[in-house]
């Protein structure tokens, strides 16, 4: 179908989960960019753009088949993160004097809204200009977290062929929200190895430096002479999985990729004050190698719920939470690197 405003849109069945829901997905087309989206954890399953030579290739991980989101959820490929994206120290947290318990899945930790977070709902789905909105009802005491919230994402492709994400959400009680995609790129295709020599930058000047256990010491370390510092565009190398502070400063994106044999460019802009770079080194070839992709997660920072030094994520009754992710593809011209 054609949205009328852009965007060719169309929607099939794309499988059945155990329960006999059926999942069905969405393919959003304009401009050259093609995406497709799971209502199953609002997965972006394929993200295809062209290169230099004018071919397209798909540059964001994805499995071919409901079943592999099942197996592989791990990874939380492509997924749509929450209620809480990264980790909250303890798997709990205080709010307006209670404490709140929330579903340890990561040791003593809680990560990516627990045993059973948005990544493995069915979202409901309706038809919007340029593209497609999901929706669900998360339930007072989900994994732990308080408050009944009403939650959506929507996906559209903005002119030129830009995949922006709009998430909104509201509560009838106090508690605490910081959504994320998922998604891992991989500008010289999803089949084609390792990330690792693909260009990166970052607008920021700082990180929040993490223990072992990946929380957030609360301090605010500058990446000054430290192999954090992307502010100039380098190759991406392994070992990351750390949040960095976005300057939040100026027009330009707050990251930038690129790929020098295909010429692929993305841009990532957003209005969350975060960004975890992690570069996959831990995947073990099921279905995908080390460091296949890089995730660019957009984010308020971990652990916040226990650092009233972060940027709040709480939100009350009455407030909306508004965030939006735009990733933008381009092509820089030029012969291709030997």
């Amino acid at each position: 179908m054609d949205t009328g405003s852009g965007t060719a849109l169309r929607t099939e069945e794309f499988g059945t989960l155990a329960d006999g829901t059926v999942v069905h997905r969405w393919t959003l087309e304009r401009d050259g960019t093609r995406v497709r989206v799971l209502t199953y954890g609002g997965i972006v399953q394929s993200v295809e753009v062209p290169g230099r030579d004018g071919e397209r290739a798909g540059v964001a991980l994805g499995l071919p088949d409901l079943a592999g989101y099942e197996t592989y959820s791990g990874p939380y490929f492509g997924a749509l993160v929450g209620r809480y994206a990264n980790r909250i120290g303890g798997a709990c947290f205080e709010l307006d004097g209670r404490t709140h318990r929330v579903t340890r899945n990561e040791g003593r930790n809680h990560v990516h809204g627990g045993a059973r977070g948005f990544d493995k709902r069915v979202w409901q789905a309706r038809e919007v200009a340029d593209g497609v909105r999901l929706s669900l009802v998360s339930e007072d005491g989900e994994e732990g977290f308080p408050g009944r919230l009403t939650v959506s994402a929507t996906y559209t492709l903005d002119e030129g062929g830009a995949l922006r994400i709009a998430y909104r959400a509201t509560t009838d009680a106090p508690t605490v929200l910081n959504l994320t995609n998922h998604t891992y790129w991989n500008l010289a295709g999803g089949d084609s190895g390792s990330a690792l020599g693909q260009v990166l930058r970052i607008a920021a000047g700082q990180i929040t430096p993490a223990d072992a256990e990946s929380l957030p010491t609360g301090e605010f370390l500058p990446v000054d002479g430290t192999r954090f510092d992307f502010r100039e565009p380098k190759p991406v190398g392994a070992g990351y999985d750390h949040n960095f502070v976005l300057d939040g400063a100026g027009p330009g994106p707050a990251a930038e990729l690129y790929d020098a044999v295909s010429g692929r460019v993305l841009t990532v802009t957003t209005t969350e004050p975060g960004m975890q770079l992690y570069t996959a080194d831990h995947f073990d070839g099921r279905p995908f190698g080390p460091c296949a992709g890089i995730a660019l997660e957009t984010q308020h920072f971990p652990d916040s719920p226990n650092r009233p030094e972060f940027p709040s994520t709480v939100l009350r009754p009455g407030e909306e939470y508004v965030s939006t992710t735009v990733y933008g593809f381009a092509v820089r011209r030029g012969a291709p690197a030997a």
